[in-house]
C-alpha cells in the first residue's frame, strides 16, 4: 500500500518515543485504561500523532468502558483503512491512519453500544493528538 506520507524506519524511530514507535509502527497495545485520552471529554479533533491528520473528534467519542478512547465513526470515511487482522488466534478489523498507514487500533461491530453506527473503533491514545476546539 502506498501512503501520502512514507518514511523510512529509522525516521520514524527518531520522531517517536519508543513506546509511541511500538504502538503506531508496530501494531502494539498500550495497556488498558492508561492512555491519556480514554476518560477525556474535552470538546475538538483527534489526529494521528505519526503525521497529523484529522481522524475522530469529539463528537462521535462515547464511553465504552473498554479500556481505551472509543469513538462511532472517524472523521470522514476516507480518514482511516480498514485492514482484516488475524493476529492472536483471533479475526479482527485493524484499524491504521490512511494518510501514513500507522496503526492506530481497531473496530468492532454489532456489540449493542447506543449509537449511531454500532461501531466501536477501539483507538490507543499513544496513537493519537488532541486539539482542544478553540486551539
Amino acid at each position: 500500500m502506498s501512503y501520502d506520507v512514507e518514511k523510512p524506519d529509522e525516521q520514524w524511530r527518531a520522531e517517536l518515543s519508543p513506546a509511541e514507535y511500538a504502538v503506531l509502527r508496530q501494531a502494539a497495545t498500550e495497556p488498558a485504561f492508561t492512555g491519556e485520552y480514554t476518560d477525556t471529554k474535552t470538546e475538538g479533533v483527534y489526529s494521528c500523532r505519526a503525521c497529523g491528520a484529522d481522524l475522530f473528534t469529539s463528537e462521535t467519542k462515547f464511553d465504552s468502558h473498554c479500556g481505551w478512547p472509543s469513538f462511532f465513526d472517524p472523521k470522514d470515511t476516507d480518514a482511516v483503512e480498514l485492514v482484516s487482522d488475524r493476529s492472536h488466534g483471533m479475526v479482527r478489523t485493524e484499524v491504521l491512519c490512511a494518510r501514513c498507514g500507522s496503526h492506530l487500533g481497531h473496530v468492532f461491530d454489532g456489540e449493542g453500544y447506543p449509537t449511531p453506527t454500532d461501531q466501536r473503533y477501539c483507538i490507543n491514545s499513544i496513537s493519537l493528538r488532541l486539539q482542544p476546539e478553540g486551539e
